[in-house]
């Protein structure tokens, strides 16, 4: 799952899609509705991959979080993020048995939960496992391409081997032939 590109925008409920630059801030696309917004670059913006959750031990990434609860329930949609606040803890605990329960708050909880039923819904969160095989089908199709035989590198690729020229120009012999007048 890429992280990277999908946004919390503080004040503005759902995650948003990063679109492109604009002028005075950036042009999002909300994963609810469609529609496209320019955020003042005075906004707090989050990307997803950089969140993380804090834990009795370290931080762990929110794609990790994700990755967990995608494993123990099967890759189908969890609780809705409007039940109940024990609902939502325990559920939590499930998931994350040594999360920092002074640190993450039940806010906190039901946005996770309600960012995972997005991504979900959107079919964004699949397992790393198929991730990198993807990534690791793309690089041996690259690796299969045509070599050429002298250089090795693909055949379209092939660098001239022809020696390099130097510049034309004056040398050291030229300065030294020239007599003052």
């Amino acid at each position: 799952m890429k992280l990277k590109e999908i946004l919390a925008i503080s004040g503005k409920s759902g995650l948003f899609k990063f679109v492109s630059q604009g002028r005075n801030g950036i042009i999002v696309e909300a994963f609810e509705d469609g529609r496209r917004t320019q955020i003042p670059a005075s906004a707090k913006v989050s990307a997803l991959e950089d969140i993380a959750i804090f834990t009795s031990t370290e931080e762990l990434p929110l794609a990790d979080v994700f990755t967990k609860i995608y494993e123990k329930k099967d890759g189908k949609e969890i609780l809705s993020h409007k039940s109940t606040n024990e609902e939502l803890k325990s559920f939590f605990k499930e998931i994350l048995p040594d999360y920092d329960r002074e640190r993450v708050y039940v806010s906190d909880i039901k946005k996770v939960v309600l960012w995972y039923n997005t991504l979900l819904g959107h079919d964004l969160l699949k397992p790393v496992e198929e991730e990198a095989e993807k990534e690791k089908e793309k690089k041996e199709e690259k690796d299969e391409e045509p070599k050429d035989k002298e250089s090795g590198q693909p055949a379209d690729n092939k660098k001239s081997t022809a020696p390099k020229k130097k510049p034309a120009g004056k040398t050291a012999s030229d300065n030294s032939s020239k007599s003052k007048e």
